[in-house]
């Protein structure tokens, strides 16, 4: 590297990766609908903390040209910093990621391992074939959404617009195929010896035991730059996070060891899904931001307050003033238990969920607006609408084709919660999955940004539509539907008495869930408590807990 600084050297190291893929897509029309050498930023872009980097690829702060449909447009090229942040290792590079589909990325980590980096990969199984191995009587049995990612994939790949993909068209192309071909050891969740975990749902790289790359984003071209199906579509909305700590890279390496186990071709050694052993909450210092991160699952065996989600309450709980999220799904009940009380105690809370999942019957969104949703006939077990509905939350004005695929929370506009954890009861659980919890001033600032730009023409509420299907739910089940639990009532001036309090008043307490809620009442049974200390004697609690709880219990 002699005359050359770092950026000069990966700029080098980049360009056979953006040689394959662009004069390959030079034998593909553009599709850009407008002059692409006058489109500027919308926004000025914000400063970057040196150690823990945000990008959003649907920023209004930067404008790249994608690689494969040839459009410029605003946004953060995710895919080049995934390519750039891999082809600058010396040594090793672990990429765990449900979906990889994207030739460049592919490209980058072939050509690093035909250079002796140590490179491994692992893939949730459902997404660790071959597109182009699919016969056209399996693509027919394809589900639709499925089928459409396959359809994504033959645009992709049919560089010459000829309607056939040739064999040098799929080894340029088909991303696992570029993977398989290079011989790049990898696994999937079937390592294991079972069918399967609930989902390989990671999507991080680690670069040298030094730099960690953690991102909502599947590196699919839907997820990342948008549908061929859909010109105007700029891909799903996501984020990533790039960070430069050696202590986080050494958690992010354990993570991904338990999972590879001995590797491909061993013993099914590896351990994914509640298999893994039970991880506390890891907290590490990054330049000057503290970063706390938690791997899921947890085992519902485990205390409901130690796990990923009882992460986010502890932060949610912390809350004073404000709390904006924007998330794919949002369906665990006890996170939307405690926006509820800090919503009673004046905190300003404001949200976005993705418009495919806003109005189930699950999703908190109708907790939030005051309505009991049935599912046949039924109400979700622990279900409860707000006493105070609120007019806050709604869905996002997306380009056609796009989805919000944030899992993010903006607390405080201090503390971020970001990661590829959706606030769902299943990544708790079941999935294999990273939660970062993130405080810096700089990087909150990142996602307030992004968090306005969705916001400012959002739709809120609940559209008169879906009030009607419900009502017309109702009248279907007549006097057969057992009514929905009354809303809670929460008076912040008024402290809970932990001797006397029932299940639902604990439930309403920040970090109690259902499960928690019964252990402290098990636990005064056996022996009432004297002082908030005898907390600790219930399995979950501990110091951290109980100093969030002091300004809203008592024992009496």
């Amino acid at each position: 590297m002699i005359g050359l600084n770092k950026t000069s050297y990966l700029t080098l190291r980049l360009i056979p990766v953006l040689l394959l893929i662009g004069i390959v897509s030079a034998c593909r029309p553009r599709i850009s609908r407008s002059p692409i050498t006058s489109l500027k930023p919308l926004q000025a872009s914000l400063p970057q903390d040196s150690t823990v980097q945000v990008y959003f690829n649907q920023a209004q702060t930067a404008v790249y040209t994608e690689p494969y449909r040839q459009q410029t447009r605003p946004g953060d090229n995710l895919e080049q910093i995934i390519a750039e942040t891999i082809l600058g290792a010396d040594a090793t590079v672990d990429v765990a990621v449900q979906e990889l589909r994207l030739p460049g990325i592919a490209a980058a980590m072939v050509q690093q391992h035909q250079a002796g980096v140590k490179v491994r990969l692992i893939l949730e199984h459902t997404y660790s074939r071959p597109w182009s191995s699919f016969s056209t009587t399996a693509t027919a049995r394809l589900p639709e959404r499925d089928r459409q990612q396959y359809d994504e994939f033959v645009q992709l790949a049919d560089m010459n617009q000829d309607g056939q993909l040739s064999q040098a068209e799929i080894n340029q192309r088909d991303a696992l195929v570029m993977i398989f071909n290079a011989g790049i050891p990898w696994i999937d969740d079937t390592a294991d010896g079972s069918k399967g975990s609930g989902l390989m749902h990671h999507k991080f790289v680690v670069v040298d035991g030094r730099t960690v790359v953690v991102t909502s984003a599947n590196f699919t071209t839907s997820d990342v730059h948008g549908d061929f199906a859909n010109p105007d579509s700029r891909g799903n909305v996501n984020n990533l996070i790039k960070l430069e700590s050696p202590s986080l890279a050494v958690l992010f390496t354990q993570e991904f060891n338990l999972m590879w186990g001995d590797g491909p071709g061993g013993q099914t050694d590896s351990l994914f899904g509640t298999q893994k052993p039970y991880r506390e909450p890891q907290a590490v210092t990054v330049g000057n931001t503290q970063v706390t991160v938690q791997f899921s699952p947890t085992a519902r065996t485990q205390p409901w307050s130690g796990s990923s989600n009882g992460l986010i309450n502890q932060v949610l709980a912390g809350s004073q003033g404000s709390v904006d999220f924007a998330l794919f799904v949002f369906s665990a009940q006890e996170l939307v238990n405690t926006l509820e009380q800090r919503s009673q105690a004046q905190v300003t809370i404001q949200g976005l969920i993705d418009p495919n999942f806003a109005y189930r019957d699950y999703s908190e969104a109708l907790d939030m607006a005051g309505i009991a949703a049935p599912n046949q006939c039924k109400y979700e077990a622990g279900n409860r609408p707000w006493a105070k509905p609120i007019s806050t939350v709604g869905v996002p004005s997306l380009p056609p084709g796009d989805k919000l695929h944030h899992k993010f929370g903006l607390v405080d506009d201090a503390i971020v919660i970001a990661g590829s954890h959706n606030w769902t009861e299943a990544a708790n659980t079941l999935n294999d999955e990273t939660v970062l919890v993130i405080k810096n001033p700089t990087v909150a600032a990142h996602f307030h940004q992004e968090f306005e730009r969705l916001y400012q023409d959002a739709r809120l509420g609940i559209p008169e539509s879906v009030r009607e299907k419900f009502n017309v739910e109702l009248k279907t089940c007549g006097n057969s539907i057992v009514a929905p639990p009354a809303p809670l009532q929460i008076d912040p001036t008024q402290r809970i008495n932990l001797n006397r309090a029932t299940l639902a008043e604990l439930e309403s307490l920040p970090g109690i869930g259902p499960k928690l809620a019964q252990q402290i009442v098990t636990t005064r049974q056996q022996q009432p408590f004297t002082s908030l200390a005898d907390l600790q004697r219930v399995p979950g609690v501990g110091p951290k807990l109980i100093e969030q709880l002091k300004d809203f219990v008592v024992v009496q």
